[in-house]
């Protein structure tokens, strides 16, 4: 296959990427792109494909240029979202269009676009040389389960005795404009399913049975109206949402023998998954007590809150951003879960990308312009972290 030119294009790379169809679990191509662009350059590519009972299998890819530390990682994932409803999109979601100055497809915003405009910032330090080490981790399994990918690969470096210094994150940060936010950190996030058991019977005979959904409804009201903190320095405060009330009766004189009900916690650094279980359990088991009845409860918790304190790191990507985009971010905690959540417990780790207007809708998109940008503020980035200006 022919070698990329040089210097690489960044819109180039992104065209390619959108090209490959990668809804999760499908590679569809696209970590052999990378390959073809990052190989040339130096790069040892690793196909490392991972497997567990009940998920997908999931080919993922680490790349590493240099030996020596620091060690400077660059993570992401190549998986996308379904297309949704195909009829809503005014461009095929696989042709990477380019129109009015914007690039359109699936994973335009989250992040192809942001991988290929590191591989085009790691071609120009590459090319001059530096001391120390670049690295990508990139995943297929960002958005689905998250089992198969990032928290594997990080184990089996960790095994082998490879350690990363820093991480920057290309998810998509920005609110408005290229530049203005870069996340420091996330909330914590735990599910929980409710299940509250009575007894069914005739309504004309209640004190024959046992309905279990004043009971039910009792737990949310007291479990959404209480107030978990007012928020921290660096975090929003914490908030409980009620997602789903499920009875499933279908019979308008018929109490029902049990009620469910979903709720989840987007959690800040006060808490944890467990100190949360154990409050929500605390307040069922009162309401059971004064109401009767029985109810199971299931927790899964799908990342706990973190923070990289701000510092160095942060203030150099600030300072490149700052640079070619004129514009001071905000540190920012928001948002959904990421990544970020697996490598914070390797390396200090921070997110910065384009703006997430976008992400996961119809005619998802992303600016010529800014994909440009960003791949010179990834180059900043690089050429200060290797001068030693994040305490590398």
């Amino acid at each position: 296959m022919t070698q990329p030119a040089l210097p690489y294009d960044p819109l180039g790379i992104a065209v390619d990427l959108i090209r490959c169809p990668s809804v999760t679990p499908a590679d569809a191509g696209a970590l052999a792109v990378l390959e073809r662009y990052l190989a040339p350059l130096g790069f040892t590519c690793e196909r490392m494909r991972f497997s567990a009972e009940g998920t997908p299998d999931i080919d993922n890819l680490y790349a590493r240029l240099g030996s020596g530390q620091p060690h400077f990682c660059f993570a992401g994932h190549t998986d996308v979202v379904p297309v949704g409803e195909a009829s809503a999109w005014t461009v095929d979601p696989f042709a990477a269009d380019v129109k009015a100055g914007r690039l359109y497809g699936r994973g335009a915003a989250d992040m192809k676009s942001a991988i290929a405009a590191f591989v085009a910032a790691a071609q120009r330090v590459a090319v001059d040389g530096f001391q120390g080490s670049i690295s990508l981790l990139i995943t297929g399994d960002e958005e689905g389960p998250g089992i198969n990918g990032t928290k594997k690969m990080l184990e089996r470096l960790a095994a082998r005795g490879e350690t990363i210094d820093h991480c920057l994150v290309g998810e998509p940060t920005c609110v408005e404009r290229l530049g203005d936010t870069i996340k420091v950190g996330r909330r914590g996030s735990i599910n929980g399913w409710l299940t509250v058991t009575g007894t069914q019977g005739h309504v004309a005979y209640p004190q024959l049975a046992d309905n279990p959904v004043p009971t039910l409804l009792e737990m949310l009201r007291r479990l959404d109206a209480h107030l978990l903190d007012e928020g921290t320095d660096h975090f929003q405060p914490s908030n409980l949402e009620v997602t789903t009330v499920d009875v499933g009766n279908t019979a308008t004189n018929v109490i029902p023998g049990s009620a469910r009900a979903t709720v989840n916690i987007r959690f800040n650094d006060l808490h944890t998954g467990a100190s949360l279980d154990k409050w929500m359990r605390c307040v069922l088991d009162t309401v059971t007590a004064e109401m009767g009845g029985s109810y199971t409860f299931k927790t899964s918790v799908s990342g706990e809150a973190f923070i990289t304190e701000p510092g160095a790191f942060s203030a150099l990507i600030a300072e490149a951003a700052k640079e070619v985009t004129g514009i001071t971010p905000e540190l920012s905690t928001t948002g959904g879960t990421s990544d970020a959540r697996f490598i914070r417990a390797h390396a200090p780790v921070v997110e910065f990308g384009l703006t997430n207007q976008t992400m996961h809708k119809a005619d998802e998109n992303a600016g010529v312009d800014d994909i440009a940008r960003l791949a010179d503020i990834y180059e900043t980035v690089l050429r200060g972290y290797f001068a030693g200006r994040a305490g590398a």
